[in-house]
């Protein structure tokens, strides 16, 4: 039967890596792509509604107990309370529009007793790459309006640290007030609160993501393509083989051997020589 050449090792190693390859694009590499997507469209409209918004009370959004998630963060808030300077912690290692900087983690005190930590927002970097001269927060009882933000991880947890590049400052590898609380020995509400621009104690404001949707949609519409074209080729190059003259039939007569130069020049040569007879 001419199906035989499906059970041949280099068809059956072919056809594995072919609906291997597409099995990955339909169940896990689009997917993906798709789950990425959901997750820019509900970070785009969780930032476009916060645009709009009016501020509200910390405890009216974040009751104590509740960490920032996807429907709370970016929102604004308003917080009252004493900056703690003496605790503060500045993050290394960050990027703000291109270029290298350090923020700057400062705890607050609010007028309730609960502290919270706020992102003052960024300091670029020297000619030594340690940390620009900043100025402290201010001092006593100020009102300000944040973004709500969720904590970062380091997948290390490694703890604040200080060296020559902050001028003696803690510093760690993330923005995460449990990085903070450690620092300090403070008892930080999870989470951590980024300043806009014109608020008390801000520096150099963090700009805003964009709100665009992204290449994850195309992408994943990509690796459904990808994998469709992996199966259609298959599929030709099977019914390819099944038509008499296939390349693994074995009835079909094989194509003659191109001839070397060096057989060429002899053959010219022994041909010459039987002119010259």
């Amino acid at each position: 039967m001419r199906l035989r050449f499906l059970l041949r090792p280099g068809w059956l190693a072919l056809t594995a890596v072919v609906f291997t390859f597409a099995v990955c694009c339909f169940t896990l590499l689009s997917p993906w792509q798709f789950s990425r997507n959901t997750e820019r469209e509900q970070q785009n409209s969780a930032l476009e509604t916060s645009f709009t918004a009016a501020p509200v009370p910390l405890p009216q959004l974040l009751p104590p107990g509740s960490v920032p998630d996807q429907r709370t963060e970016w929102h604004l808030v308003s917080i009252t309370g004493q900056y703690l300077p003496d605790k503060e912690v500045i993050a290394r290692l960050r990027t703000v529009q291109g270029e290298g900087a350090f923020e700057v983690l400062t705890p607050m005190r609010t007028t309730d007793g609960t502290i919270v930590l706020i992102d003052r927002g960024y300091v670029r970097l020297d000619s030594k790459s340690g940390v620009l001269p900043f100025a402290p927060p201010p001092a006593g009882t100020v009102s300000v309006t944040a973004r709500v933000r969720a904590d970062e991880t380091d997948p290390k947890n490694r703890d604040a640290f200080a060296d020559a590049s902050t001028g003696g400052r803690l510093q760690s590898y993330v923005v995460d007030s449990r990085v903070v609380a450690r620092a300090g020995n403070l008892d930080i509400r999870p989470g951590y609160f980024q300043l806009d621009v014109g608020q008390p104690g801000v520096l150099g404001a963090l700009p805003l993501p964009q709100t665009d949707s992204g290449p994850f949609l195309s992408y994943a519409l990509q690796w459904i393509a990808f994998g469709a074209m992996a199966l259609l080729g298959w599929l030709y190059f099977t019914v390819r083989e099944l038509k008499p003259g296939g390349a693994l039939d074995g009835s079909a007569t094989p194509p003659a051997r191109r001839k070397s130069v060096a057989e060429i020049l002899a053959e010219d040569e022994l041909a010459e020589s039987g002119h010259q007879k």
